[in-house]
């Protein structure tokens, strides 16, 4: 008879490759893009020893974390708070995809983006996709990642039915993204943002 301990172990481990979205969305149809990669890559076969992935508790331990911080300021974040999150995005179906790529020979995440659908009452009760925290590892930059993981969350939201899908980005990502695809609207292409300091109080 299994001891209670390895029952709770193995409990633990399967929780910890729990996937925040269900991996078969990933299963996407890359033949119908314009965009080439050379040697042609896909979510299914992203080159030698890396996989395509949704986002699972045991990515604190894989370095997660660690690759946003190449984006942006992350902070300190405990094991437990960013498990907290992962559960709370978990409880929100079909709204966070978060999406990593992991090389397996290491057992670290290389790469990662985010879908965020927004539920809307417009355009008939219709789902917006917003493309976020796309980043490589400086140490994987020419294996056309970058590319991979950007396109893979844009078929994954016209897969999810989003009327359209949205980014914003610093003035010398456009080339990239306009060679993705994607286009500065004409007459609405202003970014615009207040940003709060939760430590102070807030005045206009």
């Amino acid at each position: 008879m299994m001891s209670s301990i390895s029952i709770v172990g193995l409990q633990n481990a399967a929780l910890s490759s729990e996937p925040l979205y269900n991996p078969d969305l990933l299963r996407l149809d890359f033949s119908q893009i314009k965009t080439k990669f050379d040697p042609p890559i896909s979510p299914s076969e992203p080159g030698e020893a890396l996989i395509v992935r949704p986002l699972c508790p045991a990515d604190y331990d894989k370095g997660f974390v660690q690759l946003l911080s190449q984006l942006t300021k992350v902070g300190n974040i405990s094991k437990d708070q960013f498990l907290r999150r992962y559960t709370t995005m978990k409880a929100c179906p079909n709204t966070y995809y978060v999406t990593v790529i992991e090389d397996t020979r290491s057992s670290h995440i290389v790469g990662s983006a985010t879908l965020i659908v927004e539920q809307k009452f417009i355009h008939e009760c219709a789902v917006r996709g917003r493309l976020e925290d796309v980043v490589v590892s400086d140490d994987y930059r020419g294996k056309q990642l970058g590319k991979l993981i950007i396109m893979t969350i844009t078929l994954l939201a016209q897969h999810l039915n989003c009327y359209k899908i949205t980014l914003d980005c610093k003035d010398r990502m456009i080339p990239l993204y306009t060679g993705l695809g994607y286009k500065l609207e004409q007459g609405g292409s202003n970014y615009m943002q207040i940003r709060f300091d939760n430590k102070k109080p807030f005045k206009l």
